[in-house]
């Protein structure tokens, strides 16, 4: 599928040429294909709730079979929180997916409502694989990726009933982001994020946090800096979840099986500790 840019470039600076080539570079990440694998739902971000312990039993030979089944299903659980909060969603109604990865909560979204959406990211490689998944699922008339930056969409001002980021806020600046949120949302349209930030009462990032920050290239906002971004630019907070406790099973989890990257202990350690929060936020325009 063939897809229009806006006039001015995607990637606009060093850091989101950097942030495009970690993605681009990072096509087989086995963390994000063999978990999508499982039912054709591709997923870039973590998963919500207790784990079954009996995957780590039985035959020993298909254990981390289970086990991938079983984060699997975790990650679509996350989706499925976050398109909970996103209100009253009618077909004829426009969404948009902010750095959509490969696609698989926009699909969701579609799978649910029945509406358009249009995912952005600045991964050339993502548009074309998450393209790929709504051709073969047909439903590619009303699920479209395209290569844009969420910073400047291009497309049409109050055009959105409801925007999402899930996972992606930690790779731009808050108050430009939310600033074309404003712009592209109805009024009383509804953003939800799912975010890692961390915790502004521990004072600043700690080891744990920094290393989050240096594996993904990234970097992560303090809890506060989503509040005074949202207010900013008239979005306000209609409810706030703690995730930080459901999320600590997925990452156990991960950690037992052949898709670990060595990244789950600073999670772990960070989410234990206190350093680092994992919130959902839903907020209206007003």
């Amino acid at each position: 599928m063939t897809t229009t840019v806006p006039a001015t470039p995607v990637l606009r600076t060093a850091f989101q040429r950097s942030v495009a080539a970690y993605w681009n570079d990072n096509q087989q990440d086995p963390v994000n294909l063999r978990l999508g694998d499982v039912d054709g739902l591709y997923h870039h971000h973590y998963g919500l709730g207790d784990y079954d312990p009996s995957v780590l039993e039985g035959p020993q030979e298909t254990r981390d079979q289970r086990i991938i089944e079983e984060l699997h299903r975790l990650e679509t659980a996350q989706a499925d929180v976050l398109l909970d909060h996103l209100g009253a969603i009618a077909p004829t109604d426009r969404l948009m997916d902010a750095g959509s990865g490969r696609g698989g909560t926009s699909i969701m979204a579609n799978q649910r409502f029945g509406c358009q959406v249009d995912g952005v990211t600045i991964s050339e490689y993502q548009v074309g694989f998450a393209n790929e998944q709504a051709k073969r699922r047909q439903v590619a008339d009303q699920v479209r990726f395209h290569f844009r930056n969420m910073l400047d969409t291009g497309f049409d001002t109050g055009s959105r009933r409801a925007i999402w980021t899930n996972e992606t806020t930690m790779y731009v600046d808050l108050f430009e982001l939310y600033a074309e949120f404003s712009r592209l949302l109805e009024h009383g349209g509804r953003y939800v994020c799912i975010t890692g930030c961390y915790n502004d009462v521990t004072g600043g990032r700690s080891k744990a946090v920094s290393r989050i920050d240096e594996h993904y290239t990234c970097n992560i906002h303090p809890r506060s800096e989503y509040f005074k971004a949202l207010t900013a630019n008239n979005l306000v907070p209609i409810n706030v979840v703690d995730l930080t406790a459901q999320t600590i099973p997925y990452w156990e989890l991960r950690a037992k099986c052949s898709v670990a990257t060595g990244i789950e202990d600073p999670f772990l350690t960070a989410y234990r500790e206190g350093s680092f929060h994992y919130l959902l936020i839903a907020a209206d325009r007003i």
